[in-house]
Parts: structure tokens; sequence; C-alpha cells
């Protein structure tokens, strides 16, 4: 997705689901105000609960969905699952005052493609939108910490992991650094732990992310804990 100005129309449509409206219409406001020569944002539409907020997005189709945790009725835990499933296309990142390990990681899981505080800045906010729209994912510093430590705690020693039998297609190598980028390794580290060079690393980080259809080294990380999480792994 080219984020050029909005001469083809083109807009970033973003439902907000918070159980306060004064949140949402706060929210509202910011992002309908931002500057149009980039890429607009429209509302798309507001809801106060999950089960409005799952009803809207099959209704709307948003490309961005902006769920609150805490709410009535249905939460946004419970949400995130069916809104992807009610609109395939849209991207869900979680909005919340809460970043406690028992929350993010559940979101994760049921797919979230980011998960922000709301102590962030606005306009890093409206950063976030837009990357999300071009698939990246967006976490708060802290919540990445979160990830990070999890990842490492499940950590076992790369000279005995067996070889993958995913479908992946990562080599056994892949795997080993993939695993270590979960573990919040830098290349360098890697490189160390592994005994090769920081030039090898960059190749298999590079052939990891083109593999796997993924951006960037965070993304890498979530994918290594949702497989190493999921119910189907033995």
């Amino acid at each position: 997705m080219n984020e050029t100005n909005s001469t083809s129309g083109e807009k970033i449509r973003v439902l907000i689901v918070d159980d306060h409206a004064m949140v949402r219409q706060g929210l509202r406001t910011f992002l309908e105000l931002q500057d149009a020569s980039a890429l607009p944002i429209e509302v798309a539409g507001e809801a106060a609960n999950g089960r409005e907020a799952v009803e809207l997005a099959r209704q709307t189709q948003p490309d961005i969905v902006l769920l609150d945790l805490v709410m009535p009725e249905m939460d946004g835990l419970q949400a995130t699952p069916k809104i992807i499933e009610a609109s395939p296309n849209s991207r869900v990142i979680i909005l919340t005052s809460f970043g406690e390990e028992d929350k993010v990681l559940p979101a994760i899981r049921a797919g979230a493609q980011g998960y922000l505080l709301k102590d962030i800045p606005p306009t890093e906010l409206v950063q976030a939108v837009r990357e999300a729209y071009q698939g990246k994912v967006q976490l708060h510093p802290e919540v990445a910490k979160k990830l990070m430590a999890v990842a490492a705690a499940k950590e076992m020693p790369t000279v005995t992991r067996p070889a993958s039998n995913s479908d992946d297609g990562l080599t056994e190598r892949e795997q080993e650094v993939l695993q270590l980028i979960a573990d919040g390794k830098n290349n360098r580290e890697i490189a160390e732990k592994l005994v090769i060079s920081e030039k090898t690393v960059k190749t298999h980080v590079s052939n990891i992310l083109a593999k796997l259809n993924l951006d960037d080294r965070t993304q890498a990380a979530i994918y290594a804990l949702r497989r190493e999480t999921s119910p189907d792994r033995k």
C-alpha cells in the first residue's frame, strides 16, 4: 500500500471501539484532523463494546480496528478473533491501559496486529495506524519487552533443539536464528552464540523474513512466539 497523497481517493478506514464516549470522540477528532496531504484517515464507525464492534466490523469492513480491552458485554480479547472472522482484511490494534503479560499474550495469539498503551503520544498513534495499514506490527515498547522476556523464558539450548518439522520452509540453522531473534538477541550476539559471522547472520535474517513474508525482526519474534505457544505444537 503506497502512502502518497489522497488524489486516488484511497483512505484508511478506522473503527474505534471503547466503552468511554469521551475516548471515542477524542480519537475520532484527532484522527480526522490529520494532514490530508498524506493518506487520509476516516472513522468508519464507533462501538462501545465487543458485540457492537463485531457487528460494525461486519457491516463496514474497516482497514484498522482500534480496540479497547476492558469493556462490558464482550471484552477486547473475546472480540478480536470474532472481528477478524467478520472482516478478514481488518487489522486489530489493541489500545488499552493494561500492559500485563496475561493480557498481552492472549491478544497477540488471538490475532491482534498491534498492542499499544493509552499513554502513547497522539502523533505516534497516527503513525501506528498508518504502519499497521501497511502490514507492520505495532507494539508499545513495554509490551515488546514483555514479549521478548516470555520468549527468552521459553528458550531451550540452541545446540540441543531438534531440526524443525514445520512447514514454514526454514532450514535448521534459520530456525535457530529465528529463536534467537525471539530471545531478543541482536546480530552480533547471534553470531557469537552460533559461532558464525555477522554477515552470515544478516543473510539468515533476510532469508527468514522473505520465507515468512515478514517485514522486520519484531514480526519474526511474534511469529516465533505464536509458533512456540501454539496448541498444535508438540
